[in-house]
């Protein structure tokens, strides 16, 4: 029988689970996240946090200076896994973080949550390596296809939350709400796009570079803040140098918490948090100096480097 607290503790301490606990996390997580919509309401006040990338000493560093689970409420952007060391520890306490306190903790999927993306960036080779098989990976994968898409923060005048960006085939929130998320990340349409877009200096709709979703300009982002009668879009996705960069008078927000992104970038990382007055608070942090010893010699595959 799974016991949520003594996980929670053993992952905090980078120590595994057994196979058995992480199938019956991942079980209760699906049965939770199921009847979630596919844009969950968050209510304020809420820390927002960008991409982990399987950075657990640096996910600790964040919840001891924003605060610890249940005292403080956390909205996750996505990639949580691949690019560092520990990107098994990191989801699996983050759904034990959801499963012990649904209510003060959503998880949104980015473009990592894949099949196809964590066989070749880290997730699934580190699977193997810590558990001897891929059914662990497997049982992770089951989790990803019930993330929530987006969410959105505040009610009215609030703030719109998704991975990557926006899709030409979305006007409205609501349209989000008809996609059918159970399913592996497409390769093109709208739930791709959400995962996969960027913003950019453009002047329309452009093919992104990256090989899937788009770029997308101010005239995109101030027409989806009117019609959607929301202040703010908040999205991660890329890495920022700074921790975060918004764009396009204040109206766009990139957010990026992986301090020394690979172990190499040297960028500090940053939070948001949105007060019940819809007030944004950015705070910074750094990453951990770790003992070269706790690093594994093993490293995860670097191309597709954002």
């Amino acid at each position: 029988m799974l016991d949520l607290d003594k996980a929670i503790q053993l992952l905090k301490e980078c120590k595994h689970i057994s196979e058995q606990d992480v199938h019956e996390l991942c079980i209760k997580a699906q049965e939770l996240l199921i009847k979630e919509a596919n844009i969950q309401i968050v209510d304020t006040p809420v820390t927002i946090c960008g991409d982990i990338h399987g950075q657990l000493h640096d996910l600790l560093t964040l919840f001891k200076s924003s605060g610890d689970c249940p005292n403080a409420r956390y909205l996750f952007l996505g990639d949580f896994v691949d690019r560092g060391f520990y990107s098994l520890e990191s989801f699996l306490l983050l759904l034990c973080l959801k499963v012990r306190y649904p209510d003060r903790v959503t998880l949104i999927r980015g473009n990592h949550e894949s099949r196809q993306i964590t066989t070749v960036y880290g997730f699934y080779d580190e699977c193997i390596r810590k558990y001897g098989s891929a059914n662990v990976w497997r049982y992770c994968c089951e989790v990803f296809d019930y993330l929530a898409l987006g969410a959105l923060v505040g009610g009215e005048g609030g703030v719109f939350c998704v991975h990557g960006g926006l899709s030409p085939d979305i006007e409205g929130i609501n349209q989000i709400k008809l996609i059918d998320r159970k399913q592996e990340v497409p390769h093109e349409g709208a739930m791709c796009d959400l995962l996969w877009s960027d913003p950019d200096n453009v002047k329309r709709w452009s093919i992104s570079p990256r090989g899937a979703g788009y770029l997308f300009g101010k005239n995109e982002v101030d027409q989806f803040l009117y019609k959607n009668n929301i202040s703010l879009i908040a999205r991660a996705h890329q890495l920022v140098m700074e921790g975060y960069k918004e764009m396009f008078n204040g109206g766009l927000v990139t957010v990026w918490s992986a301090p020394n992104y690979c172990y190499r970038c040297g960028n500090v990382a940053a939070v948001l948090t949105i007060d019940d007055n819809l007030n944004r608070d950015y705070k910074i942090f750094e990453a951990v100096l770790q003992d070269a010893s706790a690093i594994p010699s093993k490293k995860p595959a670097t191309d597709y480097f954002l």
